[in-house]
């Protein structure tokens, strides 16, 4: 561990030098926005005039270090033992680091950051980077927020529209298109949204398998499309019923199908002349979403809040995987159906939340509240398979019945919370977070299980401003991670063709986390750049990974916790405008991300990474404005550190690597005062890699290795046009 801090104050020495050699240049901007005492951002709305942008996305790419607070950087949501994201657990006191003028929007699929491309530009007041804390924040914990402000005047209206076509490297041709309806009406404010976007996917593949003396086993070739056209509908209404009163309901619906066919051609090597076999799979996959969300608050005369609000969603997706052995291809083709994979899951939420925040004299603030959600999940699994020996059934599709599961999973969590903002001086605040919940989890069908849980979740988020522009940030919290309740029963694996469906696990419990956060930004003077700066240490509990749950007659597994571990690394975003080589119109954004972790291998009895975390990432962005010609132009270049990014299963060890991906983007303001915009998406067809190692009579750890395989897949380029705007 020592080491460990030894290169984190090494990164940041090297960290505040860079910071030095940078300020030298940020006299040559112009001036710009305006940072207040809290270290708040305000971009005026015509800050962005000059960049005729669309909507309030285009607006946010021109801002440096954005990028910063629309990731998190340093919240690390999406790593082991977090609750962040939609499949959060509840609402929280966290969630979408976006406000729409100062509130947060009810939903978890529904959130302020999915709204940001459907308001146009014209819409907008001021932007808002917060970076600071205060009580009187709808959303806490993010390093910082972005607060969009809408233009408030008794009567206006904008409709914005965006066409546009795919083209892929298949041939296809797919159209899509959004429409959104922007507007107030007195105390009534409007933002309503419609769009399909084409998803169509071609991928081409081929696999090579060796025996582990280095024979050819054999050779396999796929082919595989899905067709989607997901639809998004959405509204999100808001009512001010006075000064102290106001309302908003937010509602969304989403059908996203996604059939899909794969073609395979075996080419077996172990005889002479090789053989060939032939498989087709044909998936049906529909998936249907809808959710809606409300919330309600009143501002007392001392300056007091009381806000209650309400999320009631549910998900559906059903798939059928059915697969033919295809002969005597020509005239005389036949298709021997050898397998029925039926899978359906309902998920469900109703959340209520109610909390009450007022001032403890003019520096500290009390906030405190308690949530309920109902979170359920309702399964079903039906494999059937080819069989000499067993009966057919027409409910499998007129084959051998192999499993029939049945599952519900209810969970009822209860979560008090307390929070308490201090404005220590002029330049440190700090709040602090106490959260107690207790939850209960209740399985019925193939087993009956009920299981109690009670967690303290405290939390201490600690900001300097040691200058206005360069600001200290350390954040100490316990989290605890929302279970999946598919891990609870069987459910279907899509990934490897050998394996028709996975185990699952009743007794699984929560991933759960102490993370320490240390973070230091600087904002160049005349918003010029930023650069900042994330430390990270999570220490894991409960680690969810593969466990053994063989039978008598099978090697089986199942996801189920392991054990302790831990998870370290750095994380450096770079933004900057390069007015010093007189390119004021060029913004270079970067980020480089290393990490490490260990966790106890189930298996093997070995110390190793977690499962398809590696060693990082690194991206590169780049915009040039040309407001002159009304033009800009630029690319996005992502890619990650090479190798250790494996998964261990019970008979496999698989090991991920992916070429990088990029963008390419022209866009152009033109003819009717429209908007056209070309992308050129993975020209140079990004490879996606494994290599995946077989074991039989045993396990990993037990067995012996009877194949590896070697596969790689791309999607090709795509191209695509849109065209845009507004009335």
């Amino acid at each position: 561990m020592r080491s460990i801090l030894n290169r984190f104050v090494t990164a940041s020495s090297f960290i505040s030098m860079t910071a030095s050699i940078f300020l030298l240049f940020s006299s040559y901007s112009h001036a710009q926005p305006v940072t207040d005492d809290n270290s708040t951002v305000t971009y005026p709305a015509e800050f962005f005039d000059q960049y005729e942008p669309f909507s309030v996305n285009d607006m946010l790419d021109r801002i440096p270090g954005i990028n910063v607070a629309r990731n998190g950087a340093g919240n690390n949501n999406d790593s082991p033992g977090s609750s962040g994201g939609s499949g959060r657990r509840g609402l929280g006191l966290g969630g979408d680091q976006v406000l729409i003028n100062g509130r947060r929007t009810t939903g978890k699929e529904n959130e302020g950051n999915s709204l940001l491309s459907r308001i146009p530009a014209d819409q907008v007041q001021y932007i808002e980077i917060i970076r600071g804390t205060s009580n009187n924040l709808d959303v806490r914990g993010g390093n910082q927020i972005i607060n969009i402000v809408l233009l408030d005047s008794d009567t206006r209206s904008s409709f914005a529209y965006e066409i546009n076509a795919d083209h892929y490297h298949d041939g296809e041709f797919k159209p899509g298109g959004k429409l959104s309806l922007t507007g107030q009406n007195g105390a009534f404010d409007y933002l309503l949204s419609a769009e399909s976007e084409p998803r169509w996917e071609n991928r081409v593949g081929f696999e090579t398998s060796i025996l582990p003396n280095g024979a050819a086993n054999d050779n396999v070739r796929r082919v595989s499309t899905i067709d989607s056209q997901p639809l998004v509908l959405g509204a999100n209404l808001g009512y001010q019923f006075g000064a102290n009163d106001i309302a908003h309901f937010n509602a969304q619906y989403n059908d996203s199908d996604a059939p899909s066919i794969e073609n395979r051609t075996i080419i077996n090597r172990l005889v002479s002349p090789a053989s060939y076999e032939f498989e087709f799979d044909d998936t049906s996959d529909s998936n249907e979403l809808w959710e809606i969300g409300g919330d309600y608050e009143h501002i007392f005369a001392n300056g007091a809040r009381w806000k209650t609000l309400f999320i009631i969603n549910e998900k559906e997706t059903e798939s059928l995987r059915e697969r033919f052995e295809i002969s005597n291809i020509g005239r005389n083709t036949t298709h021997t159906k050898d397998l029925f994979l039926s899978n359906f899951n309902r998920y469900q939420e109703r959340i209520a939340r109610t909390s009450y925040s007022f001032n403890l004299g003019e520096s500290q603030g009390l906030e405190f509240g308690i949530e309920r959600a109902q979170t359920t999940l309702d399964s079903s699994l039906q494999l059937g398979l080819l069989s000499a020996t067993g009966a057919p059934s027409a409910s499998f599709g007129g084959l051998t019945p192999v499993t029939d599961s049945n599952a519900t999973v209810e969970e009822i969590r209860y979560e008090s919370f307390v929070v308490h903002n201090w404005q220590i001086n002029r330049r440190m605040s700090l709040e602090s977070t106490l959260i107690v919940e207790s939850s209960e989890i209740e399985q019925s069908g193939d087993i009956k299980k009920k299981r109690d849980f009670d967690f303290v979740r405290p939390k201490v988020d600690y900001r300097f401003n040691i200058t206005p522009a360069l600001q200290f940030r350390a954040t100490v919290e316990k989290d605890v991670s929302q279970l999946s309740f598919n891990d609870f029963t069987a459910n279907i694996n899509g990934g490897d063709d050998d394996q028709n469906a996975v185990a699952g696990n009743p007794d699984l419990r929560q991933e759960q986390s102490w993370r320490y956060d240390l973070n230091l930004e600087y904002r160049f003077n005349n918003d010029t750049g930023v650069i900042n700066t994330n430390l990270f240490y999570h220490d894991l509990e409960d680690v969810i990974g593969k466990i053994d749950v063989s039978t008598t007659s099978s090697i089986l597994s199942a996801n189920g916790n392991i054990g302790d571990g831990e998870r370290y690394g750095i994380n450096i975003d770079l933004s900057l405008r390069l007015g010093f080589i007189d390119l004021p119109e060029v913004l270079v954004t970067s980020r480089l991300a290393l990490e490490d972790s260990s966790v106890p291998d189930s298996f093997l009895a070995i110390d190793r990474r977690l499962s398809r975390q590696g060693r990082g990432s690194y991206n590169l962005g780049f915009r040039h404005d040309l407001p002159r010609w009304n033009m800009n132009y630029g690319f996005t270049y992502r890619n990650s550190i090479k190798d250790n990014i494996k998964v261990y299963d019970i008979d496999k060890i698989e090991s991920y690597n992916s070429d990088a991906f990029s963008i390419l983007f022209l866009e152009i303001q033109g003819w009717a005062g429209l908007t056209y915009r070309f992308e050129a998406t993975n020209i140079h067809e990004s490879k996606r890699c494994r290599i995946r190692s077989r074991y039989v009579n045993g396990t990993i750890a037990t067995g012996v290795l009877s194949e590896i395989e070697n596969s790689c897949s791309h999607t090709g380029e795509k191209y695509a046009i849109k065209i845009r705007g507004t009335f």
